[in-house]
């Protein structure tokens, strides 16, 4: 059962709280715990820029390249995503998610 969770992410639906709430957007980068984006932004300087939009239920660095990322990589994708935001990358990444949610593509 917990891998039919965990591949269509329905263990994600939840945080449509979140969304509703105002605390989160659909789109932006995944929130981290923040004791990792600390750690983390010792490790990689300007990892908590990431943390300059709200975070979001799917992002850009979830789909092209979710679980399989560093957070490195993660970031350099958040911080595009964040440079270059619009509606047309936000339905871009929307339309990729309901594609990797559909297909399962990128689950673990």
């Amino acid at each position: 059962m917990g891998a039919f969770i965990r591949k269509t992410r329905i263990d994600e639906i939840p945080q449509l709280l979140n969304v509703l709430k105002g605390e989160m957007s659909i789109v932006g980068p995944r929130p981290e715990r923040p004791c990792f984006t600390y750690e983390f932004n010792e490790e990689i300087p300007g990892f908590i820029n990431r943390l300059k939009v709200k975070p979001g239920l799917t992002g850009w660095a979830q789909v092209n390249g979710g679980y399989e990322m560093t957070p490195k990589e993660k970031l350099e994708a958040d911080l595009y995503y964040i440079e270059n935001r619009s509606i047309l990358l936000d339905l871009k990444i929307i339309f990729k998610t309901i594609k990797i949610v559909l297909t399962g593509e990128g689950a673990r």
